[in-house]
């Protein structure tokens, strides 16, 4: 499933297409691997309260995020081969293309909220 991540607080659209990685193995994946991270794309893992960028080609904003789902800190554009330092308050991350924090303005204490997008053709409940 994908979600449309916005920040309530500032009225942001930060993700039109994010995955939630929850089982260990998709926390395991994470975006390693992955050649490019589109603008409008991010992947939420949870639980987690650091990350590590090993074996990863991409720099990312990295979004500590504490149950309520608001900002508790921000990694900046970074870079592949680096670990967080581990948020104590934060309950997931939301991995963002660099930049995109920086873009919408967000800031720790701000507020998101995770809708799902409905996939193309699936039928709509009645």
């Amino acid at each position: 499933m994908r979600y449309r991540v916005i920040n309530q607080t500032r009225n942001t659209l930060l993700a039109d297409q994010a995955a939630r990685a929850d089982s260990f193995l998709s926390r395991f994946k994470g975006l390693m691997g992955v050649p490019e991270l589109p603008m409008g794309h991010g992947l939420q893992i949870e639980p987690c309260n650091s990350i590590h960028t090993f074996f990863m080609r991409i720099p990312i904003d990295a979004l500590f995020l504490d149950q309520q789902l608001q900002v508790v800190d921000i990694c900046h554009a970074l870079p592949p081969w680096r670990v967080s330092r581990v948020y104590f308050g934060a309950r997931s991350v939301l991995e963002l293309p660099a930049g995109t924090a920086a873009a919408s303005q967000t800031q720790p204490g701000d507020r998101l909220s995770f809708a799902p997008v409905e996939a193309a053709g699936a039928p709509k409940p009645s």
